[in-house]
């Protein structure tokens, strides 16, 4: 626990930071080129040795040229976001998670010697009003829900070690609207991101969420109104789009959630939608990869080898300087490279289910730990993420990072060497009836993946499990 000096000093480079965060979201400033260095010296002040000068110096040409594409981003997200929103944002996600946050963590990995999370994700309620296709969290009924307590409970223990971000999906996270807003309201020095079907979002509820804040929306849909709704549901693109229009409006910060299939892949990355995405105001997406997690999953729904090589190619360029498109695209499965390939198991982050099982991805239904009765570090130190921890990389090539997708033998030794039990809430699947459907697919990627990585003319990155240098 922090003593009360260093509360005294929090709260002063907090107000310190809010200062220079005024600077820079006021709209009338035209340059904010000094206050986004002064930003960076904040950083490489928080990170020390961990800031290489390199990434420093690159980091400080591209914010000193009004030209760059994504100076230009920046500028427009922080001139569209309603104000309070917009400082909250930089407060929690800059401040806190990455500044702060980064450094705690990373001390905290060296003092426990297990995987630290900088994110937590978590299952408010079970309960859902769709029921998508190839979806196991729709077939879950309204059987479980964390209480206020226990989501509190995983913040607070959450931000003691340095995590500062928290999102949730479920079922429909929505369901439990009160319950949210009364937990970001208590926690609103830490920031709260929701993956919804958007029908829950409503005029009255936006205007709380600018009261605090500290909450923004990636919002699933999945190309066309038909391909949208062959999967979700007839009525589901339309909601989406008002959903949309009332964030913009009320200046709030959301993006996109995709699940790209073998089904829908061409629609979802189509420039006509990105630019569409772009014009309702998403300024950013996460793209998923779909899994086969479930006994009633749908495997012909994977991306065939040629999807995915076409996955990759489209993503980086997205967000190439060719593109000109302000929506900034992450690719769950295919940005591996970015994170050091697999970021479970509390490398980056974890899952926690409605029922309290603690689980090292969200598609990896196995546990060794429950929240109502283990801490967070407890669950991060369970046998199940150690293994995690003591195993990662997966593969040295990060365009095959996953235990279970790709290296599906991994996943099933450390479920088995671990003990660890399934936690499906419908139908509990055995882990090798979910690798088996796995199998076939990471045979047929390892070639392609190889091939890819070889060719790749870039210096890639180290691997490196976030030590403390």
């Amino acid at each position: 626990m922090a003593n009360t000096l260093e509360l005294i000093q929090h709260k002063t480079e907090r107000a310190a930071a809010g200062v220079l965060i005024d600077a820079l979201i006021n709209r009338a400033n035209a340059d904010r080129t000094k206050t986004f260095n002064q930003l960076l010296e904040m950083g490489k002040k928080f990170w020390g040795k961990g800031f290489s000068d390199e990434w420093y110096e690159n980091a400080k040409k591209a914010l000193s040229n009004p030209d760059n594409r994504w100076v230009r981003y920046i500028n427009r997200l922080l001139d569209e976001t309603d104000p309070h929103v917009a400082k909250m944002a930089l407060l929690n996600l800059g401040f806190e998670a990455f500044f702060r946050g980064t450094k705690t963590i990373r001390k905290n990995r060296t003092i426990y010697n297990c995987n630290i999370p900088w994110l937590i994700l978590f299952d408010p309620t079970s309960a859902c009003n769709m029921h998508c296709v190839g979806c196991w969290s729709g077939t879950y009924g309204h059987k479980h829900n964390l209480s206020f307590e226990d989501m509190d409970k995983i913040v607070t223990e959450g931000k003691e070690l340095g995590a500062y971000l928290y999102m949730m999906t479920g079922g429909e996270p929505l369901v439990r609207k009160k319950d949210i807003l009364r937990l970001a309201e208590k926690h609103n020095d830490a920031e709260f991101s929701i993956y919804t079907n958007s029908t829950l979002i409503d005029e009255e509820f936006c205007k709380e969420v600018v009261r605090l804040g500290n909450i923004t929306f990636q919002l699933s849909i999945e190309g066309t109104p038909e391909t949208n709704d062959s999967r979700r549901g007839v009525g589901h693109y339309e909601a989406v789009m008002k959903a949309m229009d009332l964030l913009k409006k009320h200046g709030i910060l959301f993006g996109t959630s995709i699940c790209y299939t073998r089904a829908n892949i061409e629609a979802v990355t189509d420039e006509k939608f990105i630019r569409m995405l772009s014009e309702k105001g998403a300024r950013f997406g996460f793209y998923f990869h779909y899994m086969p997690v479930g006994n009633n999953a749908a495997p012909e729904l994977l991306p065939t080898m040629e999807q995915r090589r076409y996955m990759i190619k489209k993503i980086r360029w997205l967000r190439s300087s060719e593109c000109d498109i302000d929506f900034y695209p992450m690719d769950f499965q295919n940005d591996g490279e970015y994170v050091g390939g697999c970021i479970a198991g509390g490398r980056n982050y974890f899952h926690i289910n409605s029922a309290g099982d603690a689980e090292p991805c969200v598609f990896i239904h196995y546990s060794n730990a429950n929240i109502h009765d283990h801490s967070i570090l407890e669950i991060l130190q369970s046998p199940l993420f150690m293994a995690y921890h003591h195993g990662q990389p997966f593969n040295n090539n990060h365009l095959r990072p996953c235990p279970m997708l790709e290296n599906p033998e991994i996943l099933q030794k450390m479920v088995h060497d671990t003990g660890a039990h399934s936690t499906d809430l419908e139908s509990p699947e055995t882990v090798e009836h979910l690798c088996g459907k796995c199998r076939d697919y990471a045979d047929s990627w390892q070639p392609n993946a190889e091939e890819i990585w070889a060719s790749q003319t870039h210096k890639k990155p180290e691997y490196v499990n976030y030590e403390v240098k």
